[in-house]
Order: C-alpha cells, then sequence, then structure tokens
C-alpha cells in the first residue's frame, strides 16, 4: 500500500466521520468539532492531490498548498467565532443547546392579561 493511498482512506475516514457526526449530533459543540473533522478531511484531500500530482512527475503546484493554509486560517478563526457565539448563548439562556421550542413560549403574551 503507498503513501498516496494511506491518505486517502484517512481522508475517507475523517470526512465520513465529520459527516455523520455533522448529521447525527443536536448538541451545537459537537456539531463545531464534528465540522472541523470534516475540515480536516478535505484539506487532507488537497495534500493527496498535490502529493500525487508531484509523484506522476509533473512539477510541484504550490497552488493546493496555498489554499490549505489559507483554509486552515480561515478554519481557525470560524471555529473559534462559533465557540464564542456558543458561549454566548450559554451565558443569556443558560444552555447550550438550540430549541426553536422552548422560547417560544416565553415571549408569547397571554390571552387573559
Amino acid at each position: 500500500m503507498s503513501a498516496a493511498t494511506i491518505f486517502g482512506l484517512c481522508t475517507a475516514v475523517a470526512a465520513g466521520l465529520g459527516l455523520y457526526g455533522l448529521i447525527a449530533n443536536p448538541q451545537p459543540l459537537r456539531k463545531i468539532v464534528a465540522f472541523n473533522l470534516f475540515g480536516t478531511g478535505v484539506f487532507l484531500v488537497f495534500g493527496v492531490v498535490a502529493r500525487r500530482g508531484a509523484g506522476a512527475g509533473f512539477a510541484t503546484d504550490p497552488v493546493p498548498h496555498a489554499l490549505v493554509i489559507t483554509a486552515i486560517v480561515v478554519s481557525f478563526a470560524a471555529t473559534a467565532l462559533a465557540v464564542a457565539l456558543l458561549l454566548r448563548l450559554y451565558q443569556v439562556t443558560g444552555r447550550a443547546t438550540i430549541n426553536p421550542d422552548a422560547g417560544a413560549d416565553s415571549n408569547r403574551t397571554s390571552p387573559d392579561a
């Protein structure tokens, strides 16, 4: 088994676990972690593509590497923003879950009033 095949399998596992976590977990913090795992799978795809191109005898293309470096920085910033918003949600509501039906009753006025 070649190194590119092993990286390809790791890519599939990381992206698959991340996608499963996004779909299956209702907690926002777990969704953030799953989204980062899915992003890691995508970053590995770009690395494998760049590696296979260099291994096939073509000149090394720096564009995939630049895209991955930029994507890592953007992913870190998006994760920090998502965690900050989740912390703010916890401070305001006292819970870290998003349930649209829970807040609807407290905002309505009763017909008796």
